[in-house]
């Protein structure tokens, strides 16, 4: 698991980067973001990663890798949008937005590894359009809890589902790099 571990840092490092080069060109616009724009913008990323699995021919030139960093970057988002709530003035310092990120992506990162553990590591045997098909099922669902105001019967809740979507993403982009 160890392994695991560095191929997670490595492809979260990526997308960290991707994510405080756009704070310093846009600063924290996505903040005014609500939660199903957010929701909307990964269905957006996943959908077009499903189709690009599926079509013979590719249109633009951005491949698989860069839609996964979208989606997890945007879950990120997501996920602090959930802790914060969102914010009608968009202002929040690069460091402060890259503090908040590092948070995230330390619980669901944990929550990654203990699931990893029970699981022994059954992501590793499938495939990345497997991956795919969960975080568009994920979309889904938490399309139906936004729908219903958040509350759930006996489901976990939508911040369960954004970490599960950003841990598939990851997932996807070590497959995909182990491809290469």
């Amino acid at each position: 698991m160890a392994h695991t571990s560095e191929q997670y840092n490595a492809v979260i490092q990526k997308c960290r980067d991707l994510f405080e080069k756009k704070m310093m060109d846009y600063g924290a616009a996505w903040r005014i973001l609500r939660l199903p724009s957010l929701t909307d913008q990964i269905f957006i990323k996943a959908q077009r990663i499903r189709g690009l699995q599926q079509n013979k021919q590719q249109r633009v030139a951005e491949g698989q890798q860069s839609e996964f960093i979208g989606i997890i970057n945007y879950a990120v988002m997501a996920l602090i949008q959930l802790e914060l709530g969102v914010s009608e003035q968009p202002q929040m310092e690069a460091q402060e937005a890259l503090s908040l990120y590092d948070k995230q992506v330390a619980a669901t990162k944990s929550l990654m590894e203990n699931k990893n553990h029970d699981y022994g590591e059954a992501w590793r045997d499938m495939r990345v359009s497997s991956l795919t098909d969960l975080i568009l099922q994920k979309l889904h669902r938490v399309k139906q809890i936004e729908d219903n105001q958040g509350k759930t019967l006996v489901s976990e809740g939508i911040d369960a589902n954004y970490q599960d979507m950003l841990n598939y993403a990851v997932f996807a982009m070590i497959h995909l790099g182990e491809e290469k």
